[in-house]
């Protein structure tokens, strides 16, 4: 998940929208701060950033 919130985001934000996975991807590998975080799964679902509720309810 892209982090488009994340100070980091702000030079790729005009290419919200036209940018492919891999492209995404490849932003993702250099620099890691746009990976959307914390990330919780179960093994059958995943939550992305922090959510109480959901955590709750998984652990």
């Amino acid at each position: 998940m892209f982090a488009w919130k994340s100070p980091s985001s702000k030079p790729f934000r005009d290419r919200r929208g036209e940018a492919t996975d891999d492209e995404l991807i490849d932003l993702m590998l250099e620099n890691p701060r746009l990976i959307r975080r914390p990330m919780l799964t179960d093994g059958s679902q995943i939550v992305f950033g922090y959510k109480q509720g959901a955590y709750d309810e998984m652990l």
